[in-house]
């Protein structure tokens, strides 16, 4: 699977993808992850990327030009499956949403900037628009690195225990289960019982009452 990202800092992309599973993951060639400076699709000595906005107001807007040019020459190479946008009046994301998307082979993903980008870039060029969170960011570099993330893990051969993927938190509409390891006491604390018992049944139904019970009391909303 292949990830294009599109930015005007990609120096914040840096690190993200070179560490744990994303590494391995682009090591097994399972992942490739491309960052594109936006500045180099400019034709302006300042390589300038933005400008004020029509009708007045604070903040600067992404312009339409380089925009279009770096996603027009993405294209001419390859099909994708989606140009996503990320953005925090987008969709918010889920775990829905990301399985999904871990089946695609070739992904686009705008960061936005500033005041967000020109309007037109939205109407003619995104065919999804993401949000991780109801509130604001400096710009759309950490949302994509959440979202390659979180694709990424699913793909087939990037977690050494594939079934691991299938118990965690949203894949059932509920939170993951308490977890517990060695020792089996600390302090006084013990693991419950329950999860020493070699009873596969009782430990999995204790799971999964233990996940309708942290889902009640700290994310009701999942259950409504």
């Amino acid at each position: 699977m292949r990830f294009d990202v599109i930015t005007i800092h990609p120096e914040l992309l840096i690190g993200p993808f070179d560490h744990s599973i994303l590494k391995r993951a682009q090591e097994k060639q399972l992942l490739e992850v491309v960052v594109h400076n936006l500045r180099d699709f400019t034709v302006d000595k300042h390589k300038q990327v933005d400008d004020y906005q029509y009708g007045g107001g604070a903040g600067m807007v992404m312009t339409v030009e380089p925009v279009a040019r770096c996603i027009e020459s993405l294209k001419s190479e390859r099909n994708y499956d989606d140009v996503i946008y990320m953005s925090p009046d987008g969709h918010l994301v889920n775990q829905g949403i990301i399985n999904k998307l871990s089946l695609c082979e070739n992904i686009i993903i705008l960061c936005g900037h500033y005041k967000g980008v020109d309007q037109r870039i939205r109407d003619h060029f995104i065919t999804r628009e993401i949000s991780i969170g109801n509130y604001v960011l400096s710009g759309g570099e950490l949302p994509a690195a959440v979202l390659i993330d979180a694709v990424g893990r699913l793909l087939p051969g990037v977690l050494n225990d594939e079934s691991s993927a299938l118990f965690d938190s949203f894949q059932d509409n509920l939170l993951a289960p308490p977890v517990y390891t060695r020792p089996e006491e600390f302090n006084g604390w013990k693991v419950p019982d329950v999860l020493l018992s070699g009873n596969l049944k009782k430990i999995e139904e204790w799971r999964y009452q233990e996940s309708l019970k942290r889902t009640k009391e700290q994310r009701p909303d999942m259950l409504e």
